[in-house]
């Protein structure tokens, strides 16, 4: 995000809206947008690989030696992912890249198709498909079983570092194990019915808008019929101009725009489009009803980059932008950039709002502060 058409001039609650934010203005009392925030340990040297600690806060991202840990939706995964057919998802508008890693640092494999992610929420299969599911899991039950048993046997004979590692492989095990449990119970389960047309894919890579918008549309169907809680999205910026009018360039090319007046004008374009798909999901969320309440105040919906400013590969002053979920809104909340509160500070405030009993979280000192919980 442009830092300039993104953060307001002025902080607190009579701010005015910046011209992105402008598009939301409708949304106003139900967002909070926060400058100033940062990860620790994070270099502009490394600042493209920086997206790899995003949702981790892992310091030294790109750096020799670096090793993830859990990000902040698997961590809560880990908590509550099992009242909900999928625990999370993990999801893509363009590439491989994602956001999501394990307890361990693995990178969770994304899914950029939303043809075959309505297919995964929403359509049933056959019976003999269903049985055929039911047997694998069974099989791979019983595989995990025997990797057990031959770990075990082998743990006397290593030494610490080695016995560490073979730890770490267990844990992987037993929760492989309780997964596959939760899938035998959901796999006896019909999925939810929804009166949509699956989406029809667009197969051009360049419409990272187009592709957003479908996102998006099964994001809000998502948890409307709870078939998950947590969704993670990379919208990584194309090397391809996309179809929109007045753009010859890729995102990725105008971010790097090097204060030329021309990639700015085109950059503008590109992410007031971009903020037009958060404006519409919210507005979906806000449409439907749960429990009383409107599905937006039940849903945190958080938007953010690793990088402050792209064409400096700046990683302070993070863009950031928190929506429902029963917070407190209608604010700038404004950090000194030259002493920056962990952005972590923010998930763990997340993490508390979806009611995980959890001081800490990566880097995190606390909760953020200036964010409360509507108590009202």
């Amino acid at each position: 995000m442009h830092p300039d058409s993104f953060f307001p001039a002025n902080a607190g609650k009579d701010y005015a809206l910046s011209p992105y934010l402008e598009i939301l203005k409708e949304f106003r009392d139900e967002f909070t947008v926060i400058s100033g925030l940062a990860h620790a340990g994070m270099s502009s040297g490394f600042a493209h690989q920086a997206s790899a600690s995003f949702l981790t806060g892992v310091p030294g991202a790109g750096r020799p030696g670096f090793r993830n840990s859990i990000s902040l939706d698997q961590f809560a995964a880990d908590q509550i992912g099992s009242q909900t057919r999928f625990p999370s998802l993990a999801l893509s508008g363009e590439g491989s890249g994602g956001l999501s890693w394990t307890r361990t640092g693995a990178l969770i494999p994304v899914d950029n198709t939303p043809s075959r992610v309505f297919a995964r929420l929403f359509l049933e299969g056959r019976a003999d498909e269903v049985q055929g599911q039911m047997r694998r899991l069974a099989d791979g039950r019983s595989i995990l079983d025997d990797v057990r048993e031959q770990a075990k046997s082998l743990r006397s004979g290593l030494g610490s570092e080695d016995r560490e590692k073979l730890d770490e492989c267990l844990t992987s095990v037993r929760e492989l194990e309780q997964r596959m449990v939760t899938d035998e119970s959901w796999a006896k389960t019909p999925k939810p019915k929804v009166n949509v047309e699956p989406p029809k894919d667009i197969p051009n890579a360049a419409d990272l808008i187009g592709r957003t918008r479908l996102l998006f549309d099964l994001t809000h169907l998502a948890l409307q019929t709870d078939s998950t809680r947590l969704i993670t999205i990379m919208l990584a910026g194309s090397t391809y101009a996309p179809p929109i009018k007045g753009v010859t360039l890729g995102h990725h090319d105008l971010s790097h725009h090097g204060k030329d007046p021309g990639k700015l004008e085109q950059l503008k374009i590109v992410e007031v489009e971009t903020m037009k798909t958060v404006r519409d999901l919210l507005a979906k969320l806000k449409q439907s009803q749960e429990d009383g309440a409107n599905l937006l105040d039940r849903t945190t919906v958080f938007l953010g980059s690793n990088l402050g400013d792209g064409s400096s590969h700046s990683t302070q002053n993070l863009p950031v932008f928190v929506a429902g979920g029963g917070f407190r809104h209608g604010q700038h909340l404004h950090f000194d950039p030259k002493n920056p509160p962990p952005l972590c500070n923010l998930y763990v405030s997340m993490l508390q709002r979806l009611g995980l009993e959890t001081e800490r979280f990566g880097t995190s000192t606390g909760t953020l502060t200036g964010l409360e919980f509507n108590r009202g």
